[in-house]
């Protein structure tokens, strides 16, 4: 099984890189955040013609996430539990049946957090301690089981070509970082790590000054898989390439393949 996340920003400007995307990686699982979008606008019929089942949670102008399945998607959950006053579109959770059991998947937006001393930065850090009460309770299922999304979290220094531009962003840190690392410490797994330590790994690049082309980047798109899933792991990639492209959103699928049939 092949799992991709990507956080598009804007489907409706990167739907035709999505199709391109697909066509050429063949993912069984999508996670798509950032659709800028509501349920009823997005492009299901250009996306069910490719073969995929298609969840959506969706929010006008902003936010938004996804999940797409070669297999249909049962058990959907719209929305982070924990905070029933929160109306911004950022999780997404379902269950895709195999042959070998169930895969659980959730399509993760994670709230960015700037600036820093305002109520943004205190609804990140809130909303990351929601993530590990509900990712802990999923655990319990002790099934495979994937986090995907934007975290809007840089883990260590190595995943920054330069760390110090970052020192001050809610993205850098030590509470989000912290927060990160609780969540790891659950029993959980980074998957392109558990593959791949070395530096130079990233899978966002601003779009102003040549970044991209600097590779001046950093990694913030995260698959993190339980024990279940991370004994099924073979390997996790970031598809660079896909920033070069006309047009391109600021972030680039990263994928992991399991095991499992």
């Amino acid at each position: 099984m092949r799992i991709a996340t990507w956080n598009v920003n804007s489907i409706k400007q990167r739907l035709d890189h999505l199709v391109t995307f697909v066509k050429s990686a063949e993912p069984d699982v999508v996670c798509l955040q950032e659709l800028k979008c509501i349920d009823e606008a997005f492009p299901r019929s250009d996306i069910e013609a490719l073969g995929y089942n298609v969840a959506t949670h969706g929010q006008k102008a902003y936010n938004g996430v996804a999940i797409l399945s070669k297999s249909p998607l049962e058990d959907v959950r719209q929305g982070l539990p924990g905070d029933e006053t929160d109306e911004q579109a950022r999780y997404l959770e379902g269950v895709i049946s195999t042959s070998d059991g169930a895969v659980r998947v959730a399509s993760i937006y994670l709230p960015n957090g700037n600036p820093l001393g305002t109520p943004k930065f205190d609804y990140k850090l809130a909303w990351m301690d929601r993530l590990h009460s509900h990712a802990r309770k999923l655990l319990a299922l002790e099934e495979p089981l994937v986090l995907c999304g934007d975290y809007n979290v840089i883990p260590e220094p190595k995943d920054a070509a330069d760390p110090s531009a970052w020192r001050n962003d809610a993205l850098f840190q030590p509470k989000s970082r912290a927060k990160f690392r609780e969540l790891l410490n659950l029993g959980f797994s980074d998957a392109l790590r558990a593959c791949n330590d070395q530096p130079g790994l990233y899978s966002f690049w601003d779009y102003q000054a040549g970044s991209y082309q600097r590779n001046n980047g950093i990694r913030i798109d995260h698959l993190l898989l339980s024990p279940q899933a991370q004994d099924k792991l073979r390997t996790s990639s970031i598809r660079k390439e896909v920033r070069g492209w006309d047009k391109p959103s600021d972030h680039v699928p990263v994928m992991v393949d399991l095991d499992i049939d």
